[in-house]
């Protein structure tokens, strides 16, 4: 059984070999004395144990074959992430979802969420609901249809407010500036964030203003069903993400390689839910005829 349908990871990959062209040498290199080293192994053999780590979590140890070992996994993993191939996968996924489908940008929703991080590292710190022990922290912010727009890695103990301003700040890195409307009177009607109980304070009312939000925050002591607004996308959005085994248990320490596969998770929430929905409205010779993307 494959690791992820075909339909899901070939345009993945067409994207992935485009961003790292740049990036990409020769099978030998010509400048090595002898000659006689051992070739290069393919892009696309270490992407596809990386995309098997992602999705089991499993240690790079027990992912390696003898064609691809655990030290060019991390190696390969290392050059990517520094070279920002994740988040450029991330903008190109959501420019092709917006130019088929429309990204519905006048709700936005955003919130924190709390994973295990047994091994610590730069985002890892003492996680409030896993009795002390290490767990990272996601911020992450989407439309009213659960599209990720943009996720922020941080310590599990950092409060979901302070990291709202990079939260929503990204945003515009990765589509560009948010549509406004006009409304009856000839106002400006700007994009909505929807937020829980727990970012209820002055300080975040001022920020969403400053950056030309119009915030709807739950209210402190309120009960969730009567407030609950827009803000299910969200944590739908969580759910799907924690699919990966990987965002579940991060075992990585490097902030950059955490975000790595945070992008790497959201790029493929993006095309599944693009798949998903277009495959009613459109057709392509390798459509898939069920929801589960075979």
């Amino acid at each position: 059984m494959p690791l992820l349908p075909e339909s899901l990871i070939d345009p993945l990959w067409v994207e992935f070999a485009a961003l790292i062209e740049a990036e990409r040498r020769p099978e030998f290199d010509p400048a090595h004395p002898w000659g006689c080293h051992r070739r290069r192994i393919s892009d696309r053999v270490v992407f596809d144990h990386v995309v098997a780590a992602l999705v089991h979590g499993s240690g790079y140890e027990r992912i390696a074959t003898p064609g691809c070992s655990d030290r060019t996994i991390r190696r390969r993993l290392d050059d990517w992430a520094t070279a920002g191939v994740s988040e450029e996968l991330l903008r190109t996924a959501l420019a092709g979802y917006d130019q088929i489908l429309g990204l519905d940008l006048d709700d936005l929703a955003v919130d924190g969420s709390i994973t295990k991080a047994p091994g610590g590292g730069e985002v890892a710190g003492r996680s409030p609901v896993g009795r002390g022990k290490q767990g990272t922290k996601r911020s992450v912010a989407c439309d009213d249809q659960g599209i990720p727009l943009h996720l922020v890695a941080a310590r599990a103990n950092d409060h979901d407010s302070p990291l709202l301003e990079p939260t929503l700040t990204g945003i515009v890195t990765m589509i560009g500036p948010l549509p406004r409307h006009r409304d009856a009177h000839g106002g400006d009607l700007f994009p909505t964030v929807h937020l829980d109980r727990g970012y209820d304070s002055g300080k975040t009312r001022t920020l969403l203003h400053t950056l030309g939000f119009t915030g709807e925050i739950a209210t402190t002591g309120v009960p969730a069903p009567i407030q609950a607004g827009r803000r299910w996308p969200i944590e739908r959005t969580h759910s799907w993400m924690n699919g990966y085994g990987k965002l579940r248990r991060f075992t990585d320490r490097r902030k950059i390689i955490v975000e790595f596969y945070l992008n790497l998770a959201a790029a493929l929430t993006v095309i599944r839910r693009l798949i998903n929905r277009a495959r009613s409205r459109y057709r392509w010779t390798t459509r898939p005829t069920t929801r589960r993307l075979r």
